[in-house]
């Protein structure tokens, strides 16, 4: 994905950008749908709250719907850091990465909200139970911060699980432009796949449901891929990764 750059002729890097930007726009209609579709599963559930929940199904405490409710959460902000950096950039190789993302996590998003669909569960955790209790060990809110990711607002201002971005961090990301964009998104999504590894990991040793922890494996896999790319792109630009 990164190195050296074409030398084909001006008509050919137009076709391909070209090319590059209805895959974009594809891609992004299908992740917006997913999005949709998964919000208004969530506004049914919450406006029936009835559903039975399905013969076998995991409990609603479980690691299997614990992973599947806050992957489902952690999933949507990296598609949305996905969209505002493709339009803060023209550079190629980043928007072919937030591309590339944007499509494999609202997928996966929409896989996680669909399973809590079958098992009749809710989207949302019971009571007052914080972010990634599931995983033990007081991992939600703040101490799950520590699992992945350089947060300095200690876990306020939107930052729900370990890696998230905050509301201020995503604002300034939209302000940024060009290479100032790329190394801040960059930077910001390497923070968001640690956390997501954690997460991951965590429901691969816990969760009971085969295809779920199937699932949980490939990401590990896939985003632990992502963050060595990640970080190449970033020292190719003068930077690394936070903390």
């Amino acid at each position: 994905m990164t190195g050296t750059r074409s030398q084909a002729d001006p008509a050919a890097g137009a076709e391909r950008r070209k090319t590059a930007r209805v895959r974009w726009a594809a891609g992004a209609a299908v992740a917006l749908a997913l999005l949709f579709a998964g919000a208004a599963a969530v506004a049914s559930a919450q406006e029936d709250g009835s559903a039975p929940r399905a013969a076998g199904a995991p409990a609603p405490d479980s690691a299997d719907a614990g992973f599947a409710r806050d992957m489902a959460v952690h999933h949507q902000q990296a598609v949305e850091m996905s969209f505002i950096v493709r339009d803060r950039t023209e550079d190629e190789d980043v928007r072919r990465l937030a591309y590339d993302i944007a499509n494999t996590q609202a997928n996966q998003r929409g896989m996680l909200l669909g399973w809590l669909d079958l098992w009749g569960l809710p989207k949302v955790a019971a009571g007052d139970e914080p972010p990634m209790a599931w995983m033990g060990g007081g991992s939600g809110g703040d101490g799950g911060h520590e699992q992945g990711g350089h947060h300095p607002d200690g876990g306020s201002d939107g930052v729900l699980m370990a890696g998230m971005a905050s509301h201020a961090e995503l604002e300034r990301l939209a302000r940024l432009d060009g290479r100032q964009a790329e190394v801040f998104f960059l930077q910001l999504m390497t923070d968001h796949h640690k956390g997501g590894v954690a997460m991951a990991e965590a429901c691969a040793s816990r969760c009971a449901v085969p295809v779920e922890k199937r699932l949980a494996l490939g990401m590990v896999e896939g985003q632990q891929s992502e963050l060595g790319l990640m970080r190449d792109m970033l020292a190719e630009r003068g930077a690394k990764p936070r903390g």
